[in-house]
């Protein structure tokens, strides 16, 4: 009895720092991304030749240094948070609004629909994902707009099969039959009786995601294929500075820093919801 006590008291510990560093984490970013316009006016794009390449913690007036055209690299780094969240969160709401959707269609009513959205499905997930991004964004070109919408298409799918499959166990259940027994209709049933009850793991799954589109964007404007490069990102700033990583290191290294702590962030708070919020993720209880 003990033990388990033990075993529950440093469970709850380990939790409730994941879910601190998260907070900390993706909230120090979020409010400097908000409180961008007001911290960094000019949006990071002032130029000043004359300060070229000085290295960080060298001038006050720029704390982590200025990049090859003199642009100030923190100003930059906050601004450029701002179209990483933005792309991953508005990517993750319209996955989630699709699949969640095709999901719960797939799963209640099941037959040809579900026959027909599942197979479109799996042959999407068979797809490579990268070679589909070059073909789709160099056909219909690059900007932000294009890059959420193919985070939406490319990866509503997971949303799909998880809704379908939480649905698949719940539309059987007592409190399910006994609704459709004194004549609730489907479409009551769904958004009363199962939807809440599938938000969980969407919540959850949404959370990782974000963290994860975070990265996709930063890897195509890496590579070209995402937001306009005069558009301060964090994927463009890496591209910028690949070329000064031997001589002038902290182009790249800051904005490399700021994507890996906000998805380290994102990551522990899923770490969290998903124990919060799914029973069989609870263990000496």
């Amino acid at each position: 009895m003990a033990a388990a006590e033990g075993a529950r008291g440093t469970r709850w510990q380990f939790t409730s720092m994941e879910l601190v560093a998260g907070l900390v984490l993706t909230g120090t970013m979020t409010l400097a991304v908000l409180f961008s316009p007001i911290l960094f006016p000019d949006g990071g794009e002032s130029m000043d030749l004359t300060a070229r390449l000085i290295p960080p913690f060298q001038s006050s007036a720029h704390l982590l240094g200025t990049d090859p055209l003199g642009r100030d690299v923190l100003a930059r780094v906050v601004v450029g948070g701002k179209i990483s969240l933005m792309v991953g969160v508005l990517s993750v709401i319209g996955a989630v609004i699709l699949g969640t959707l095709v999901g719960l269609i797939a799963g209640y009513y099941r037959g040809i629909a579900e026959i027909l959205l599942m197979r479109f499905a799996d042959i999407q997930l068979a797809l490579p994902f990268i070679l589909i991004a070059i073909m789709f964004l160099a056909i219909l070109g690059t900007g932000i707009d294009k890059v959420i919408f193919f985070m939406i298409v490319a990866q509503w799918v997971q949303y799909a099969r998880l809704v379908r499959g939480s649905v698949l166990a719940l539309r059987d259940r007592e409190f399910i039959l006994s609704a459709r027994a004194i004549g609730v209709g489907n479409v009551r049933i769904i958004a009363q009786h199962i939807l809440p009850n599938v938000l969980g793991p969407i919540v959850i799954l949404m959370t990782l995601n974000v963290a994860n589109n975070i990265l996709l964007e930063s890897s195509l404007t890496f590579f070209g294929l995402g937001v306009d490069p005069l558009i301060p990102s964090w994927g463009g700033m890496l591209a910028d500075g690949r070329t000064y990583l031997q001589s002038a290191w902290w182009v790249s290294v800051f904005p490399g820093l700021a994507i890996m702590f906000t998805v380290l962030g994102l990551n522990l708070l899923g770490d969290w919801l998903r124990d919060s919020l799914d029973p069989t993720g609870q263990t000496g209880q």
